[in-house]
């Protein structure tokens, strides 16, 4: 696949407890702890040319427990600390609203795909979905994108739900090698059908 192609394929990556531990609404940017493979896993998928965007939804704004700005010096963080690591991301999208505003742009709605698509030039359908809730594979249905459940944050609560997800990977590093591995055999003919998980043991 030419890295033209790829440039119009994007990995989605949800923020808290995927890129980043979970700690409730995080609104300080001194909390903020990537995960320990997050770097790498992200510096593998810039090298190969796929776009890195993060969609996030950040309802303590709407709610009123933090000022918008508080979400932008976290995101301004995160990307510093995946700087330090020779990782970067192509655009930060997110949401402010509470469910029952009822945007287009609140995950599993579209909305922040969309503006991807249009800003980015991105291929959706071609594309991944990586989080840890059911509003990460619901968007990834909606989209027509692959999705990817990691059981960092919510989910291995996810997970024991019964959510069906493309791969169920251990978190991020998992995540993107399991991605890695499907672009090559797409590219060789091969599409990955049917779901995929990784192994897990309940603690």
């Amino acid at each position: 696949m030419r890295r033209d192609e790829l440039g119009r394929i994007a990995v989605f990556l949800d923020r808290d407890g995927t890129v980043n531990r979970e700690v409730g609404y995080l609104s300080d940017r001194t909390r903020l702890a990537l995960y320990p493979d997050a770097g790498e896993a992200i510096r593998t998928l810039n090298r190969l040319g796929v776009k890195v965007v993060l969609v996030s939804n950040q309802s303590g704004v709407g709610r009123g427990f933090f000022p918008p700005e508080a979400v932008e010096e976290v995101n301004a963080e995160l990307r510093r600390l995946l700087g330090r690591l020779g990782a970067n991301l192509d655009a930060i999208y997110w949401c402010s609203h509470v469910p029952e505003d009822g945007c287009d742009c609140r995950k599993p709605e579209p909305g922040q795909v969309r503006r991807a698509e249009r800003e980015l030039g991105i291929d959706p359908r071609r594309s991944y979905v990586v989080g840890d809730r059911t509003s990460d594979l619901e968007l990834a249905r909606q989209v027509g994108a692959k999705s990817v459940l990691v059981l960092t944050g919510y989910g291995k609560e996810v997970y024991e739900g019964g959510a069906r997800a493309d791969y169920v990977a251990r978190g991020l590093g998992d995540a993107v090698q399991w991605i890695v591995k499907d672009l090559g055999e797409e590219q060789h003919g091969n599409k990955c059908d049917g779901l995929a998980r990784a192994p897990f043991r309940r603690s």
